[in-house]
């Protein structure tokens, strides 16, 4: 089968389209030909070396935690599927033609397997951070950098709650931000009087990491109520760096919920082939994404 492997860490053209054997289910695992991959920060950042305490890496290495397709060999002791049933989820070297996937579940009906592979990483962040922020219902949160793909997961999961968001993006997604239910400014030099304008902020989430952990401490009042998924300065400002994954069936499970009942819906922004993954990490790490980019295999 075709993969995308590294077999050293470092910029974008490490990646390489290679010939491999195929991975097989062991038990409690699932196997799928992969239609559609996720591409997600974590995935260039691992190939930096950058979160090697999280993600250990054992080189070559494969790319990709997400993707959605259909299930083709089913592990010993797994009941709630069958081969044939299409299925998006996580799982370990997803850019490629078939993976392994250690939490799944199947599609809801309608959603194409672009648009699912781009949910299972990012919403599993997106509950988990607003959970970790702790912000209520009738509360003001502001996102910083919320246009992309966990931005985008943010701001339907706030709305569906109840929560008001104050969203930051650039001049062009401001519409977008909107769309999502939020109260939309762009970030930039006088930013933070225009989020000041706008009304007091309860918690705040960095998921840019644009360097902006000192102004959110100071529009909230209390770093124990800012979060960060991108900034590895944060203990320095006594802010929370979330970074260990939550439950992902459980992750998996709220995400059919949300789109069954019309309440979530993240665009693709992008697609790539497997043999474009170097280009789709570029223009990840570059940011600016309105929602998500895939994988097609």
């Amino acid at each position: 089968m075709k993969k995308v492997s590294f077999a050293e860490f470092g910029g974008p053209d490490v990646l390489r389209l290679v010939d491999a054997e195929e991975p097989h289910a062991g038990p409690g695992r699932i196997r799928i030909a992969v239609r559609a991959a996720g591409v997600n920060p974590v995935d260039w950042r691992i190939r930096e070396g950058q979160v090697l305490g999280a993600h250990p890496v054992t080189l070559p290495s494969g790319v990709g935690l997400d993707a959605a397709g259909i299930v083709d060999e089913v592990g010993e002791g797994v009941e709630d599927v069958e081969v044939g049933d299409r299925v998006f989820g996580e799982g370990t070297d997803t850019y490629a033609e078939f993976a392994v996937l250690g939490a799944w579940a199947r599609m809801p009906e309608g959603l194409t397997f672009e648009e699912a592979a781009g949910y299972p990483s990012v919403m599993e962040t997106a509950l988990r951070v607003v959970r970790e922020v702790g912000v209520r219902p009738g509360q003001t949160l502001l996102v910083s950098g919320a246009s992309g793909g966990v931005g985008s997961a943010v701001l339907q999961i706030a709305r569906d709650r109840g929560i008001r968001v104050i969203g930051t993006a650039g001049a062009a997604n401001q519409e977008y931000l909107r769309g999502l239910g939020a109260v939309a400014t762009t970030y930039g030099e006088g930013w933070v009087e225009r989020v000041r304008r706008l009304g007091g902020v309860d918690a705040a989430l960095d998921l840019a990491g644009s360097g902006v952990l000192r102004e959110l401490v100071e529009l909230t009042g209390d770093p124990e109520r800012v979060v960060t998924i991108a900034d590895l300065g944060a203990p320095e400002f006594g802010v929370r760096f979330s970074g260990v994954a939550g439950s992902v069936p459980a992750a998996l499970a709220e995400t059919v919920d949300l789109i069954a009942r019309g309440r979530l819906h993240i665009p693709v922004e992008k697609t790539y082939s497997l043999a474009e993954a170097a280009a789709a990490h570029v223009d990840s790490q570059a940011g600016h994404t309105r929602g998500r980019r895939v994988i097609i295999v």
